[in-house]
């Protein structure tokens, strides 16, 4: 039984966590752990269209520590709405307030990270308004 990528809409890629070899890069546990990202297989399998993490860089690595990336659980790859346009909160960068903290290690909060937000939602509002407020 073979998988028709054009058909299923998937794509295999390589586990950037790890860089296609299997094992922790780190090396935290033993020399000879498995990868967590890709369970020793050193690819990840994710459906189309996809891009290149931008809260990560494209490591699998989240910025500033030894952890897995949050916003694209280390593969270095996310998984984008097929009608997305560029975060207007983060500009496409995918990291929060990057104006005033630029490299800040923590995801935007609009498009989680993604640098992308489907192009029909809705703005964002700060709170909702109720009957009773004046």
């Amino acid at each position: 039984m073979s998988i028709h990528l054009s058909k299923t809409r998937v794509v295999e890629v390589i586990c950037a966590f790890c860089s296609g070899t299997g094992r922790d890069p780190f090396g935290i546990m033993s020399p000879l752990s498995t990868c967590q990202v890709c369970g020793g297989t050193g690819k990840r399998i994710l459906r189309r269209p996809t891009a290149s993490c931008p809260f990560c860089r494209g490591t699998g690595v989240h910025p500033y520590s030894r952890m897995t990336c949050t916003v694209c659980g280390g593969a270095g790859t996310i998984e984008i709405p097929e009608s997305a346009v560029t975060c207007p909160c983060c500009g496409g960068n995918g990291r929060a307030a990057d104006y005033l903290w630029p490299d800040s290690p923590f995801p935007c909060s609009r498009c989680s990270g993604k640098g992308v937000v489907a192009s029909r939602s809705a703005p964002v509002r700060a709170f909702a308004r109720s009957k009773d407020d004046s």
